[in-house]
């Protein structure tokens, strides 16, 4: 399975992300930078976490306009499949790719520390390999990681089942103490209706070793690898 990842000015996760694909999972990966609008022919585009230029405007609200995401817009609409970690996340956000926004932390604070995350969904292509309720140790590295949605955007999320993990404690307890930055509902992590974009506040490429800590993020990972789908 090939992958390709993006590459803006200020990306810092860029590498982590193409050290667990090519090294960790084995696949291969392209490395795209962000002026460029060929995606090199990938299964998977991963929008990698780190500080994009234009953070100091709107998290994700400069890099949304750089080339290189109409080309993510298009692949995405096709069916491709795209996961944004963290920053990457706030980009698929800006970028229309999925509803709702990240504020700052609710301490306005930056938060680097490992968390727990809560699998809410099993049917997507970022989650197949773990069980319904299975918790992950996965850290987390932001400063703007506040998910909010309007009310009739949660409901929608809720009704379409997009809210795929949520921060939790140990034992899967959805409580105020276990959400790092007080996003809406718990959410750590959210899909697209059509579920092949997803984004994740928690960093998978940090947790795929057990030198690390964890090797959690794996679950994302493998999940991915099973996943693999045709662009149409």
């Amino acid at each position: 399975m090939k992958f390709s990842v993006t590459v803006f000015p200020g990306s810092n996760c860029d590498h982590d992300c193409e050290y667990v694909v090519r090294n960790v999972m084995g696949q291969p990966v392209e490395m795209v930078w962000h002026k460029e609008t060929d995606l090199r022919n990938p299964d998977c585009v991963v929008v990698p976490g780190g500080f994009s230029y234009g953070d100091y405007l709107r998290t994700g609200a400069i890099a949304r306009f750089s080339p290189v995401m109409k080309s993510v817009a298009d692949f995405a609409a096709k069916g491709g499949l795209v996961i944004g970690i963290c920053n990457g996340f706030q980009i698929l956000c800006e970028a229309g790719l999925l509803p709702g926004a990240l504020l700052r932390n609710k301490g306005l604070q930056f938060i680097c520390q490992n968390v727990y995350i809560k699998v809410e969904q099993t049917d997507t292509p970022y989650t197949n390999a773990c069980k319904p309720g299975q918790v992950l140790k996965i850290p987390i590295a932001h400063g703007e990681g506040n998910y909010f949605i309007d009310p009739e955007g949660l409901k929608k999320l809720k009704d379409n089942r997009q809210i795929v993990v949520r921060y939790c404690d140990i034992k899967g307890n959805l409580t105020p103490e276990s959400n790092p930055n007080g996003s809406l509902d718990n959410i750590a992590g959210i899909c697209n209706e059509k579920r092949n974009v997803f984004g994740l506040m928690p960093h998978p490429d940090r947790s795929a070793e057990d030198i690390l800590g964890s090797h959690d993020g794996q679950f994302i990972w493998n999940s991915i690898l099973a996943a693999k789908v045709g662009v149409s």
